[in-house]
């Protein structure tokens, strides 16, 4: 879980209040978006 740890020092290192907390949250989001159209457009390739 290095990629974590290095991901979660990256968003956490700025300044303290709504900038680290809606980085990590759009981070998230877009590779959790990237994963679903993946997983969903798989089911649709046969």
């Amino acid at each position: 879980m290095q990629i974590h740890h290095v991901l979660t020092t990256l968003a956490v290192s700025q300044s303290p209040g709504p900038g680290p907390v809606m980085r990590t949250f759009i981070v998230v989001s877009v590779v959790g978006a990237a994963f679903l159209g993946w997983f969903l457009l798989r089911g649709y390739r046969d």
